[in-house]
């Protein structure tokens, strides 16, 4: 039985609470690697074409307030 496969099988075995705690850790730690790519990405200007694009899109008045004002 690969790692993988005793993972899950103790995961079939927690109670409810339990079940949300190691979901919910697994959203945090997936959120965090998220924010270190975005953050790399960023350092290493892999991003800079988003701000070139909006600067173009604000230039020709393309933009809109978000949220939309009502």
């Amino acid at each position: 039985m690969s790692r993988v496969e005793e993972i899950e099988a103790a995961i079939e075995q927690l109670s409810p609470e339990e079940f949300r705690r190691v979901a919910q850790w697994f959203y945090d730690r997936e959120q965090a690697r998220w924010d270190e790519q975005l953050d790399r990405d960023s350092a290493a200007g892999r991003l800079d074409f988003l701000f070139d694009e909006a600067s173009k899109e604000a230039e020709e008045g393309l933009l809109r307030e978000w949220p939309p004002v009502r």
